[in-house]
């Protein structure tokens, strides 16, 4: 068995938030240890995930409500000390925009240029469903690659199964699920009266060791119940980064068998 080594920070590859431009890598830092995340989306995937989850229309978002959702993620990244690519910081600002604009009387408003143009969440929704289709052709152009992976000239001596190379992430469960029951763990908590942050004595690398040994290969764990016996953010954050570092050197995948149901955590068996 390959251990990870905590002392170093592991390469990725930069993700792309659009067709056209590249994002930077999402990196998390506590206590001097660095998690780069390559699992992590763009400011578009997560206002589409945003839209499907709470099935809006997209011609007709709820631009408060969104916002609202979209500055929630915001903070619970920036609690996490995740570096934010740009992209992030700029989807937000042109959110607060329509949002303010979208109060004020039509006769108040300030002119823009496409002023026939009654609705200002128009170009967002341009955006969107342009964005959206980029994805729905690389996903099946992904499909088809696959597959055509899976054809053969010649039957082979022996096919091997394929199985236990499965994804981090299965099914329709994506990073921002994640995160969202994350948050909702901390909402949990802090209802309870969870401390806040007071000492730095739990470390990503100590919280790796400790899923390491607490799940062995081939079990499974709730992810709710990691948190259960945490006493600070601290400590909960940390638990969360190393769930996340876990995840990307394949130690570890989330499952979750109905939609917005519980999350489970299971360690690869081969590790």
């Amino acid at each position: 068995m390959t251990e990870p080594d905590p002392d170093k920070s592991t390469a990725t590859d930069s993700s792309s938030d659009s067709p056209e431009e590249e994002s930077e890598d999402w990196t998390a830092e506590v206590n001097g240890y660095k998690v780069e995340l390559d699992i992590f989306e763009g400011p578009m995937d997560l206002l589409l995930y945003l839209i499907k989850k709470d099935e809006i229309d997209i011609y007709d978002i709820p631009i408060e409500s969104i916002t609202k959702q979209y500055m929630a993620y915001m903070e619970t990244l920036k609690m996490l000390n995740i570096g934010l690519a740009g992209e992030f910081l700029v989807m937000a600002a042109n959110l607060c925009y329509i949002k303010s604009r979208m109060m004020l009387p039509k006769h108040v408003q300030p002119p823009e240029e496409d002023a026939d143009e009654e609705d200002p969440r128009w170009d967002l929704i341009r955006q969107l469903i342009e964005y959206k289709k980029f994805k729905e052709a690389a996903r099946q152009l992904g499909e088809k690659e696959e597959k055509a992976q899976d054809q053969f000239k010649r039957k082979p001596d022996k096919i091997e199964s394929n199985e236990d190379e499965k994804r981090p992430l299965s099914g329709d469960l994506g990073i921002f699920d994640l995160i969202r029951a994350f948050q909702n763990i901390l909402d949990r908590f802090e209802d309870d009266g969870l401390g806040e942050i007071i000492d730095d004595k739990f470390t990503v690398s100590d919280k790796i060791d400790h899923l390491l040994d607490l799940v062995l290969p081939g079990n499974s764990i709730s992810f709710a119940s990691l948190f259960e016996d945490a006493t600070s953010k601290h400590e909960m954050i940390v638990t969360f980064l190393a769930v996340l570092e876990l995840m990307k050197l394949n130690f570890f995948r989330v499952r979750q068998e109905v939609i917005l149901g519980d999350i489970e955590l299971q360690r690869n068996e081969l590790t």
